[in-house]
């Protein structure tokens, strides 16, 4: 009888020797695992950070890319955990299966692959800003959210619009206010009779006294135009840091206290004229019964 507990052992020994073999592998991996996690969070995280500082990305842009940068730490971590604890076949065949997944998921999500990496364009490039007026495709509006896939614009209508990334990066873009200042045009037309000199004054003049134009770069008066019917004089100004609605209101407001002194001077804003003659307009008079 003593005999048969060490039997008993002996048969059991392959099977504790597995088990202890799958502890140890176990236990192999998660350290593996919590080890690139610790090194994530202590080391490559606070390094990435102050490379976003010197990139100075805003916070929007800040959320994701961490989320991607942890992402492919602790996929490496776990790819090297499974090598270190032995499980090298395993490893080789989720690797096959992922590069046929994703070749599958490329192939049925391209437009949304296409828009993520124009969404890491906007993100390095950063042709735009959260708050920034932009202008693209005859659409206009302020930008309220950039993700990877689709920016998210608020129109003048106060219409929301979902675009694609892809559309803004494929395009022409227009930031007017991309350095904190707009600059704005306007052409005043004069008639050919009125004085120039003083209508450049009258221009000048408003444009100093606008509280809302910056004396810094001053406003600017040019001869542009000398058409049929009128003289272009081309009025160029500058708006600090400026809205959608302080454009407008600025411009309206410049616009009529310009006019308003042109009418004061007696400088007139002349119609558009025109000559319509008939295809007989010259011909010489039709005679009836040999009277002229």
């Amino acid at each position: 009888m003593a005999g048969a507990p060490v039997a008993f052992a002996g048969a059991l020994e392959p099977y504790l020797g597995s088990a202890t073999d799958l502890a140890v592998d176990a236990g192999i991996l998660f350290a593996v695992v919590a080890a690139a996690y610790l090194l994530n969070k202590l080391v490559i995280g606070p390094v990435v950070g102050r490379v976003f500082d010197r990139r100075g990305l805003d916070e929007h842009a800040r959320r994701p890319l961490r989320k991607i940068v942890t992402f492919l730490v602790l996929f490496v971590g776990v790819t090297a955990a499974f090598g270190a604890a032995g499980y090298q076949d395993f490893l080789r065949s989720l690797a096959t299966i992922a590069a046929a997944a994703t070749l599958a998921i490329g192939f049925a999500l391209q437009d949304v692959t296409k828009n993520f990496v124009a969404g890491v364009f906007i993100y390095t490039d950063k042709p735009f800003r959260i708050g920034d007026w932009i202008e693209w495709d005859g659409n206009s509006g302020i930008v309220e959210d950039i993700s990877f896939r689709v920016t998210r614009v608020r129109t003048f209508d106060n219409e929301l619009l979902t675009v694609p990334n892809s559309v803004l990066t494929g395009g022409v873009v227009k930031n007017p206010v991309s350095k904190g200042r707009l600059r704005l045009k306007f052409v005043f037309k004069i008639d050919y009779d009125d004085d120039i000199d003083a209508a450049t004054d009258i221009i000048l003049e408003e444009a100093e006294a606008h509280e809302g134009i910056m004396a810094d770069p001053g406003p600017s008066v040019r001869l542009n135009d000398l058409s049929d019917s009128y003289v272009g004089l081309q009025s160029r100004i500058w708006i600090e840091d400026p809205s959608r609605a302080d454009y407008v209101a600025v411009r309206a407001e410049y616009v009529q206290a310009v006019k308003e002194r042109f009418d004061e001077a007696d400088i007139t804003i002349p119609f558009p004229q025109r000559t319509v003659a008939g295809r007989d307009a010259w011909s010489e008079p039709m005679t009836f019964g040999g009277e002229a």
